[in-house]
């Protein structure tokens, strides 16, 4: 086997906003796929809480039609029926005293309690409040939140200092779905767990990396938050950022939370400010088959990008003078999440001027196919003299792990397990996300002075042609994005 599953100690866990988009297709069929991995203990009980009102037996039917749904994979109807018996449901008002005294009443004592703030970020404070007021929550309870965490970093520090008022730092598990993934945890043991690496991480060897997450959909039913938030907000802040810090993070002293988090704060803070020749906003146009941007966000005037391409650099001694390229944009022509980490050429060709130029390439692949490939040069076969090609020493998770891929869990599953085991190292830390804005916030600020309004590139393309030429002034390209 090649997870070996660990089971938890038993759990109360409450999801507040069980009915919502979010339970329904990531947490709750999660939670049942550790359910039938066997992680879950048979006295583990997850509690569903939300405004509507709905019986338990109502609220297990609502389970079952979405895990039926988004569930994936073949289960049998058996253990279906043996984890909605772990299910139970309370009518609750966020902002007032309904229903707190009979959520109270279905906890026990002696348990892990975990608390999942799957609501929109205006309703942690109340849910805060009332759940130390009602004292459902202790100094040994957790809390996870999703993001957005803020829009900006003083409405973020506004929520840490709400979410410091009634619990510690400690308790609380800022959730990033990206450093669940499998691969984004292999970048890890790949750097620091292999010599073959970790002495080349640098910029002595390194020519420059690209960080892209391209998705094929539109903003779809989120028109009316996306149009507030941007690609900037919604992907960069948070999900490129954390994984531009673990691509750049010098190694930590041992694989610990805070260890670990203390030098992803240390990358964040070396980050310079990011010149505004060196970003590029798009916004994807209208074609004969669907209608444009601002037709989804019903917003003809909006200025809301869909897309962006940036440069940053790093000012520390391990990356100074290595580029670091991040892009990210919805109606792209491929569906992929991919950290290319791009070596400099050999300092002196032995086979001439004909021979070209080749480069090792380390691609690792958050999505699809989830693996690595590395490029390396080889000796095209035949005669005629040396002629080189680059060849991938390809490795996927699927291919090399066989049947056993699929016992992996996905984001969700794991980020949930490792609250209830009370482990942080893959969750965001108050100090982390804060820097996270202080960075991204004057980057926001600039473009809004300058009246800027993105670039328009059809769907189905790679992004605005601008993007395309942030890399061609340095005498690079992107890595194409497959269909």
């Amino acid at each position: 086997m090649v997870s070996r599953v660990i089971p938890v100690d038993p759990f109360d866990l409450v999801i507040f906003g069980a009915t919502g988009d979010l339970a329904r297709r990531k947490i709750l069929p999660g939670l049942f796929r550790r359910f039938c991995s066997g992680q879950m203990p048979d006295d583990a009980r997850i509690i569903g809480a939300a405004r509507t009102e709905m019986s338990d037996d109502e609220f297990r039917d609502m389970v079952r039609d979405a895990i039926r749904e988004f569930g994936g994979g073949a289960y049998e109807d058996d253990a279906l029926d043996g984890f909605l018996l772990h299910l139970g449901y309370e009518h609750i008002d966020a902002k007032g005293d309904d229903g707190w005294e009979a959520l109270k009443r279905r906890l026990r004592d002696g348990l892990v309690r975990a608390f999942y703030f799957s609501v929109a970020p205006s309703l942690f404070g109340s849910l805060a409040e009332r759940l130390r007021g009602f004292g459902l929550a202790d100094d040994e309870s957790r809390v996870v939140v999703e993001k957005p965490f803020g829009k900006d970093l003083e409405s973020a520090r506004a929520l840490n200092r709400t979410l410091a008022e009634h619990f510690h730092e400690t308790q609380i598990y800022r959730i990033d779905h990206y450093l669940g993934k499998e691969t984004v945890q292999n970048l890890m043991a790949v750097r620091f767990g292999n010599m073959l690496f970790e002495p080349l991480w640098n910029a002595q060897y390194i020519d420059h990396i690209q960080i892209t997450v391209a998705e094929t959909v539109s903003v779809g039913g989120r028109g009316s938050y996306y149009d507030q938030s941007g690609a900037m907000r919604d992907m960069v802040q948070n999900h490129l950022m954390q994984l531009l810090c673990l691509i750049a993070m010098e190694p930590p002293a041992r694989f610990e939370p805070d260890s670990v988090r203390d030098e992803k704060l240390k990358v964040i803070r070396a980050l310079d400010p990011v010149d505004y020749h060196h970003i590029v906003r798009g916004q994807y146009a209208s074609d004969d088959n669907q209608p444009g941007y601002r037709a989804h966000v019903d917003n003809p005037r909006s200025v809301t990008e869909s897309f962006v391409a940036l440069k940053c650099h790093i000012s520390n001694w391990r990356w100074a003078g290595t580029p670091f390229y991040l892009r990210t944009g919805k109606m792209l022509k491929g569906r992929a999440s991919e950290i290319a980490v791009v070596f400099k050429d050999a300092p002196h060709s032995i086979f001439g001027p004909d021979a070209g130029t080749h480069r090792n390439v380390l691609a690792i692949r958050l999505q699809p196919n989830e693996g690595m490939t590395l490029d390396v040069t080889i000796k095209e076969p035949g005669p005629g003299g040396m002629r080189l090609k680059d060849v991938a020493l390809d490795m996927s998770f699927a291919d090399a792990l066989g049947p056993d891929a699929e016992d992996v869990p996905d984001a969700y599953e794991r980020l949930i397990m490792d609250v209830i085991r009370g482990n942080q190292t893959l969750f965001m830390r108050g100090d982390e996300v804060e820097a996270a804005w202080n960075w991204t916030d004057p980057i926001i600020e600039g473009w809004t002075r300058r009246g800027e309004v993105p670039k328009p590139y059809e769907p189905g393309s790679s992004g605005p042609e601008d993007a395309l030429m942030l890399m061609h002034r340095d005498g690079r390209r992107w890595r194409e994005i497959k269909v």
